[in-house]
């Protein structure tokens, strides 16, 4: 689920980077590129209803994407470590209490 997820939000990603690209200023727009007047490709305000409506609609579902991603993360999410694992405490070196340390004789070499 969340690879499939992060696979959509990658390429609505994408798709928003390029759709925001093809967008200009006024007198650049996109069929200024291809060598005609900027008014004819789409008709009069045609292009610029549609880069309009399209990133809209790409924008609502990126922002969509990204809170979900957010909200899966953080339900799995959880500390690092609840309990040491059984190697640690093997591993651990058991204190001796001061008593032992008292009665015990000292180590000749």
């Amino acid at each position: 689920m969340t690879t499939l997820l992060l696979i959509i939000h990658v390429v609505v990603c994408i798709i928003l980077i390029g759709v925001v690209l093809l967008q200009g200023g006024k007198g650049a727009e996109i069929g200024a590129a291809f060598g005609g007047s900027s008014q004819t490709l789409f008709g009069g305000r045609g292009a610029a209803t549609f880069l309009s409506k399209v990133t809209t609609v790409v924008a609502i579902i990126f922002m969509l994407t990204s809170l979900t991603l957010a909200l899966i993360q953080t339900k799995r999410t959880t500390t690092v470590i609840k309990e040491p694992s059984p190697a640690v405490q093997k591993e651990a070196i058991p204190q001796q209490s001061e008593q032992s340390q008292k009665t015990s004789p000292p180590i000749k070499q």
